[in-house]
């Protein structure tokens, strides 16, 4: 289901940002899939800097659940601290100083709870929204399968990363590719989606 006026969902490097959400280091034990999701947000950061697409970082509460995972990647970005269940009141500057901004990419924890308002925040705005679902999580499988059903049924598009990736580079000629296909050449991490989208699962349908 797309969101009003969001066309067909396309993704292109001079319209799009990253976001980043929470990947802190006392969520590495509680998140399911925590190090392969980490691994995948990487993925998409590694990209987004080789095609100069602006990549934001939150953190939330870092004084009690501390700094971003350092496996990340990254270093040299400065996170901006937030408690409110949503990446959107912390980065409204950085939004509002990008006229041209047309999607989002959405990537972090939880996804029922700072994803889920994230993208509602975002899709209120009139953006688009595309959640990196293998770059998405949360503690529980049930809170990670019903926010993503519920953020699809508001308008948000649900896509993997490589998905999003080759979206981004559009071309197998662009002067980037080999380094992006590099990165790309080991398929992502499993993280635990198979079993959530297996069956036809209703909340899908």
């Amino acid at each position: 289901m797309a969101a009003v006026g969001s066309g067909l969902g396309r993704v292109l490097p001079g319209s799009s940002v990253l976001f980043l959400c929470d990947m802190q280091e006392k969520f590495r034990h509680s998140i399911v899939y925590f190090p392969q999701v980490v691994s995948v947000a990487a993925r998409m950061l590694q990209v987004a800097r080789l095609l100069g697409v602006p990549a934001l970082l939150t953190e939330q509460y870092p004084q009690g659940l501390g700094p971003t995972v350092p496996e990340l990647g990254a270093e040299g970005m400065q996170p901006v601290p937030k408690t409110c269940f949503s990446m959107v009141p912390a980065l409204r500057g950085e939004l509002d100083a990008q006229p041209q901004l047309r999607s989002v990419l959405l990537c972090g924890i939880e996804a029922q709870a700072c994803i889920l308002n994230t993208a509602l925040d975002l899709l209120d705005r009139g953006l688009q929204v595309h959640v990196v679902v293998d770059a998405c999580s949360s503690r529980s499988q049930v809170d990670r399968l019903v926010a993503l059903s519920r953020m699809r049924q508001s308008g948000a598009f649900l896509s993997t990363s490589e998905g999003l990736i080759l979206q981004l580079v559009g071309d197998a000629a662009h002067p980037q590719f080999k380094e992006i296909q590099k990165i790309i050449k080991e398929p992502a991490p499993d993280s635990g989606l198979l079993g959530l989208f297996q069956g036809q699962n209703p909340l899908f349908r």
